[in-house]
């Protein structure tokens, strides 16, 4: 029975009725967590799965994950195939998750979903703190992702360990006086009240110690003899301390053999009771020999292994034995246990050079990357190092290390780790490849760290270095990259040029790194038009990721917005069937803006809202920053004002202390959007101008908003306030050739020309847009027009424009333009029924419903939606459970009817 803790009992009683969700319990050693999720597993009534972290296995990838799910491995093959194969690669089954954690997470959710369908099902983590990082990132990734299927998963965890943001939290404090008199009555019912009282002092409410300190009492003071208690110091030492050494001295007082049984079982948690027996074995002990340990309550020892009774058992037990004692266990456990975790225990011996031991450690390293451990990669590359005898092998593998850590997120451990290659390296002749990737590395620290400029420097020292064409050019590009969405500095056009500079000669993939970098250069430089033609390089010849991605991008710099769309989306669909959704929110970020650019505004929407959970999930606030920005314009065309204010305001905190600028710009850019929406247009000339000459002004996003500046400048009475950016935009939209920005360009010349020309020039804007699709820009033009004909009476003509303009408005959810046409209607005589019934049905859906529907409409099964959108089967049938009444549709046959979902 629980003592004093009704209230955290009826929280997680709370969570198992509700049968779905995620829970964080946090407190200090001794103070209840196992017991809490011992309670849990005894109130459920479905399949209970569990693990706890174990401190040693901390460096070996999926650990905790493969004893959690080993007992239902067998429903694996009922995932999707990528998925499956994911997950028999990162536990070890043979098959090959290409490297990225963050699929396994999708498949360990996938699989307790799967196990849902029969009944509920309950994950219980103990020691979390311990677990290893893709175990824990894994079943973050699926914790996080709870939303109605009958799923719990209760993770327990000390306080300022194991970092579960996004999840809801339960901190354990001490017991009151009344519930440890409780505790210590059932545990130590002999005790003289005098002894009782002291004891209840001592534990401070910390129920293990209220178990274990009774123990430590002599014969006499159990019967109150007048003696200071043995574990009372005088001292503020921490109650788990003392219950600690209690433990030790347990231990000290085994046998020789009992103590040797116990050190294996704590350096190696293995639950092959053969593999533990070879191993003590090897030591001239026995399982028979952990028989005291268990009189002494100290161990369980079952089919599944050795139990410790307490995590703080493990510890004193390597406090109790001295090194000897420790390098022959390793020894042993040597001989006993698989390639793995031999590589470990071999190093953990090894206390000088020896390549031997550190080429099975990189090969242990290897073999972990295929499996997605990136920090398991880290750590056996770093001892590989220090084992390391040739220094040069050993500066590539720090730098491999460091590497990893940073593909981890581990930031600091990896600034550590190239510190040691860096100190290493002056001593010796590095090879051109080496010299790259450390390079790199630290060039990924400096953007990391908020100074991308210094970043791209050490990208030039690595370009300089790589003996590689394709490794050069990935560093130039991500060069250029960076370059420019670094906020404005003194260097940056000067680094730009040095980028250029260092561009290899030759066609193919060469000309389309320089020509690229050419145009980032003259972007920096206030060229207005750039738009230089790319070179693409053969189908058949392999793009590099980084290049791939720059080449897209740009593509708004060309006004090439079905060029971006069908690449973005390409991207987006190979990444996602990849399964490397560490790469997907930059790839879902140059999608969203493609989506926004091509006037799909609704499916920008959803992308955005699945990017920025997405970019939240793997630690990415350089993309959250840039989705948020893209989501505040979305939020102002909407006009949905306080939700682009927060946007604006995410993207420009996330943005500022890393000097990045895109998503800086995002949000400024979006602001002015909401400005010119609601009609305040001097604000918006204010906000523009004001941009013009600050951090992101050297962003090509400004050209897009030169219309409205010409549009607001016009409203205002003040034209000639916008003829340099008339100027400018008609030099841009001219050399694009691009029908989109032309029939923009003829749009804005129709606001500034006479009367005697303006018809003709909105005639052929709209002449234009029918050439290059972009439902907003059309509508817009359409509202201008409409306005011009009705202030030259020409109501009827007028009526044309300004109906399909609202409805275009309507079904893009552009609600204050749908208002302003409306009003325009109006004043040609129009009257307008009640349009509240009339707005187009989508709107009622949310972002994540509305991308169900649009998958569920093609066809797309439940589990093939759910693979797409990184959710589980039933969470895709709950949305579309929500989404079909609120259409007015009881099928998925009947969503075929509606408009604009095909």
């Amino acid at each position: 029975m629980l003592y004093g803790r009704q209230a955290e009992q009826s929280v997680i009683g709370g969570l198992l009725e509700g049968r779905s969700g995620a829970l964080v319990v946090r407190g200090e050693a001794g103070i209840g967590k196992s017991a809490l999720l011992e309670f849990s597993a005894a109130s459920t009534r479905g399949r209970v799965l569990r693990v706890t972290g174990v401190e040693s296995e901390a460096d070996l990838p999926f650990a905790a994950l493969h004893l959690l799910l080993r007992p239902v491995v067998d429903h694996v093959e009922a995932l999707p195939q990528q998925q499956a194969e994911a997950l028999r690669g990162a536990l070890g089954l043979g098959g090959d998750n290409r490297g990225d954690r963050f699929l396994v997470g999708l498949a360990t959710l996938s699989l307790l979903v799967e196990l849902s369908a029969a009944g509920p099902v309950l994950c219980l983590v103990d020691d979390a703190q311990w677990l290893d990082g893709e175990s824990a990132d894994a079943l973050l990734f699926a914790a996080r992702r709870l939303h109605d299927e009958p799923v719990a998963v209760l993770f327990a965890a000390r306080e300022g360990e194991f970092p579960a943001r996004g999840l809801p939290e339960l901190r354990l404090g001490t017991l009151d006086a009344e519930a440890a008199r409780k505790v210590l009555a059932e545990q130590a019912a002999d005790l003289p009240p005098a002894v009782r009282d002291q004891v209840v002092a001592e534990a401070g409410g910390n129920p293990l110690a209220l178990v274990e300190l009774p123990r430590m009492l002599t014969g006499e003071q159990r019967k109150g003899a007048l003696v200071p208690l043995s574990f009372s110091l005088g001292t503020a030492q921490p109650v788990t301390d003392r219950v600690l050494i209690g433990f030790r001295d347990r231990i000290a007082a085994l046998p020789d053999a009992t103590r040797s049984c116990l050190l294996v079982a704590a350096l190696d948690h293995h639950d092959e009771l053969d593999v533990l027996a070879r191993a003590v074995g090897l030591l001239g002990a026995s399982l028979a020999d952990f028989a005291a340990a268990e009189r002494a309550g100290l161990v369980r020892v079952g089919l599944g292994g050795v139990a410790f009774r307490h995590p703080l058992v493990r510890t004193a037990v390597l406090l109790a034995c001295d090194i000897a004692a420790r390098m022959a266990a390793h020894r042993a456990l040597a001989e006993a246990v698989d390639e793995d975790r031999r590589a470990w225990h071999l190093a953990a011996v090894t206390l000088q050079p020896e390549e031997e031991v550190a080429g099975q450690l990189e090969g242990l390293a290897l073999r972990a990357r295929r499996r997605g451990g990136q920090a398991a990669v880290s750590a056996a590359y770093a001892r590989a190092a220090e084992l390391s005898a040739d220094p040069g092998q050993a500066v590539r593998r720090w730098t491999a290390a460091a590497g990893a850590a940073a593909e981890a997120g581990l930031w600091q451990r990896a600034g550590e780790l190239v510190d040691r290659a860096r100190h290493q390296a002056e001593a010796v002749t590095l090879e051109g490849c080496v010299l790259a990737e450390l390079a790199q590395v630290r060039a990924k620290l400096e953007i990391e760290a908020g100074r991308p400029l210094a970043g791209v420097r050490l990208l030039h020292e690595g370009a300089e270095a790589a003996d590689d064409l394709p490794a050069r050019l990935s560093l130039l590009s991500l060069a250029g990259f960076y370059t420019w969405a670094s906020a404005t500095h003194p260097d940056q056009l000067a680094l730009a040029r040095r980028t250029e500079e260092l561009c290899p000669d030759g066609d193919g993939l060469p000309a389309l790194v320089r020509t690229i970098n050419h145009a980032i250069r003259l972007i920096l430089e206030g060229d207005a038009v750039t738009t230089l033609t790319y070179p693409m390089p053969d189908q058949a010849e392999r793009i590099p990721s980084e290049l791939r991605f720059l080449i897209v991008h740009q593509s708004i710099v060309r006004a090439d917005l079905d060029g971006m769309l069908e690449g973005s989306a390409q991207i987006v669909e190979e990444y996602r069937a990849e399964g490397r959704l560490g790469r997907m929110p930059q790839a879902m970020t140059i999608f969203t803006i493609a989506q926004l650019l091509n006037g799909h505004h609704r499916s920008a929407r959803a992308t955005v809202v699945a990017g920025l959970a997405l970019a939240a999930d793997v630690g990415q606030p350089q993309w959250s920053s840039y989705l948020a920005g893209v989501h505040a314009w979305l939020s102002a065309v909407a006009g949905a004002q306080e939700e682009c204010a927060a946007m604006a305001a995410q993207a420009i905190r996330d943005a500022g202390h890393r000097r990045w600028m895109p998503g800086y710009c995002w949000a400024e850019y979006a602001l002015a959007a909401l400005d010119f929406g609601l009609g305040r247009y001097e604000a918006m000339l204010d906000r523009v101008d004001r941009a013009m000459s600050g951090p992101t002004r050297h962003a090509f996003l400004w050209r897009y908003s030169w219309p409205d500046y010409i549009e607001a400048a016009v409203r205002i009475g003040d034209p000639q306030r916008a003829r340099d950016q008339l100027r400018r935009y008609t030099e841009w939209a001219e050399a694009t050739g691009q029908a989109r920005p032309l029939a923009v360009l003829h749009r804005v010349r129709a606001l500034l020309a006479p009367d005697s020309e303006a018809m003709g020039l909105y005639e052929r804007a709209l002449a234009l847009h029918g050439e290059g699709e972009q439902p907003f820009d059309e509508a817009r033009t359409r509202l201008v027009y409409g306005e011009w004909l009705r202030r030259t009476r020409r109501r009827a003509e007028a009526r044309g424009q300004l109906q399909a303009a609202m409805d275009a408005f309507d079904r893009l959810g552009a609600t204050p333009w749908a208002a302003r046409a409306a009003a325009e209607l109006r004043a040609t005589g129009l009257s307008q029924p009640d349009r509240s019934g009339a707005r187009d049905p989508l709107d009622v859906l949310t972002p994540q419903e509305l991308q169900v529907v649009r998958l569920a409409v093609t066809g797309a099964s439940n589990r093939e939606i759910g693979a797409q959108l990184f959710l589980s089967p039933r969470t895709v049938a709950s949305h579309l459970y929500k989404a079909f009444p609120k259409l007015g549709v009881s099928s998925r046959a009947e969503l075929t009817r509606l408009p604009g979902l095909i």
